[in-house]
């Protein structure tokens, strides 16, 4: 199967090609920083960026071709006439619209498993899992890229499906209303997973009845052979009628995927994996509990998947290292760095904090936490809630807090915490470094991306 000027003219009307069609095996890419030579570059015009206006980066870049509007090509041709002779180019109406009938109809083409993985926290956790168990099959597979988890994001992924592959794994994130709809409609997904429903993008999304209801989306365009995974402990996921079989997984007995006898210590965490009738220890490394839930969901695909048991668990047991996910840094300072600032909601930031508490060291410990963003006209109530969430996580010596939203925090922190507070990342950079250079820290990083933790923990880890 290729995109061949036969499946093109298929798919798109009011399409011109030129230096005929895209070299078998294309990947497709929107974004000029991750483009790699030989890619094709789709221009899309979004709200605030037009990708046309990036078109001599990616040229720069030898991409191998482009998507790009009718509406620029003029323009673009004189602009960048000679090089463009030697590029495939597909000239459309709307190089979005263009993409996703691409993507949908290609999607169509396949019939072996294709799986969806969503939900408020752990998508990206789940999905390494899973990527982790099919590592130890004879499987080939293709699990999306990074956190390439959008409408967009999905169609470039569902470009990267091959004929000879045996399943596709797929995270799927959202934050408006109608998105999960869109996207399923796009992947019609054999499988899909819902991780947990909490508190988070509910500026977009709403309560979290209005989240769940969202997030169950996913099942929309089921087949009759879908089935759904879902968190069996959450009473907005659980007590659902579903006209398509699914397995719950969780802790309560009433699950198919259950854990039992959990043991955090000593920076491990252990279980008793049951899966219908039969029993497993597992091992997973790290001291985040919150895992175990990652860990039963991944199980759940497994199993769909007709994976032995013994290779499920072993897989599940591999170490998952995500960047912005409790990632565990040593500095070279002889502290420690442990980033989770890659996204927060109150959900994730508990979790956090509760594995900071499991974390086993003989170092102070900090707590670096950032604003909580897309939690709309409740932000102020759950900023308060994690200031007094403090309360219940016991040696933490010291919180800087990073934002607008976190004075809230700071407000409602129990009675003689230490805290500093700063408007924006880079501020706090001074404070940081000189507590690493005490050589005697741990320092957790916690908030939402955009706050730019990240950045700090660049500058910080080797120290």
């Amino acid at each position: 199967m290729q995109l061949n000027v036969d499946f093109i003219l298929k798919v798109l009307e009011n399409v011109s090609m030129h230096n005929g069609p895209f070299p078998q095996d294309s990947i497709f890419s929107v974004d000029t920083r991750t483009l790699q030579k030989g890619d094709v570059f789709v221009a899309l015009q979004g709200e605030h960026v037009d990708g046309h206006d990036f078109i001599e980066e990616a040229l720069a870049k030898d991409v191998s071709g482009l998507i790009i509007s009718v509406r620029k090509k003029g323009e673009l041709f004189e602009k960048f006439g000679k090089q463009l002779t030697s590029k495939h180019l597909l000239v459309v109406q709307d190089p979005l619209e263009a993409l996703l009938l691409l993507a949908k109809n290609w999607r169509s083409q396949f019939s072996y498993p294709v799986i969806a993985i969503t939900g408020s926290v752990g998508k990206t956790t789940t999905k390494e899992m899973v990527r982790n168990i099919l590592k130890l099959t004879d499987k080939k597979f293709i699990v999306s890229f990074g956190n390439q988890n959008t409408l967009v994001g999905v169609a470039l992924n569902i470009l990267k499906m091959r004929v000879d592959h045996d399943v596709a794994v797929f995270e799927v994130g959202i934050g408006k209303r109608g998105a999960m709809k869109k996207i399923a409609e796009l992947l019609c997904p054999t499988y899909a997973v819902i991780t947990k429903v909490g508190y988070g993008h509910m500026e977009g999304l709403g309560d979290i009845s209005s989240v769940a209801h969202e997030k169950r989306d996913v099942f929309s365009c089921f087949s009759d052979r879908s089935i759904g995974v879902i968190n069996g402990d959450q009473e907005e996921l659980s007590d659902v009628s579903y006209i398509h079989p699914v397995i719950r997984f969780g802790y309560k007995t009433t699950n198919q995927i259950q854990a039992r006898k959990i043991v955090v210590a000593q920076n491990l965490t252990t279980f008793i994996a049951k899966i219908y009738d039969k029993k497993y220890p597992v091992v997973l490394q790290g001291c985040h509990e919150a895992r175990i839930s990652n860990a039963l969901a991944a199980i759940s695909v497994g199993k769909l998947l007709q994976i032995p048991h013994e290779v499920i668990i072993r897989g599940i047991e591999q170490p998952v290292v995500i960047v912005g996910r409790f990632q565990i840094i040593p500095s070279s300072s002889g502290s420690v760095l442990i980033h989770d600032g890659y996204n927060a909601n109150p959900d994730s930031t508990k979790a956090a904090l509760l594995a900071l508490q499991a974390y086993q060291t003989d170092k102070q410990k900090i707590v670096v936490l950032g604003d909580m963003l897309e939690l709309g006209i409740n932000s102020i109530f759950w900023h308060r809630q994690i200031g007094r969430f403090f309360s219940k996580v016991t040696g933490v010596q010291h919180v800087v807090l990073i934002g607008d939203q976190v004075v809230a925090s700071q407000k409602t922190l129990p009675l003689g915490m230490k805290s500093t507070l700063f408007s924006k990342a880079s501020d706090a950079l001074e404070l940081l470094k000189n507590m690493l250079l005490e050589k005697n820290k741990v320092i957790l990083f916690k908030g939402s991306n955009s706050i730019k933790l990240s950045s700090l923990v660049e500058q910080l880890r080797d120290l």
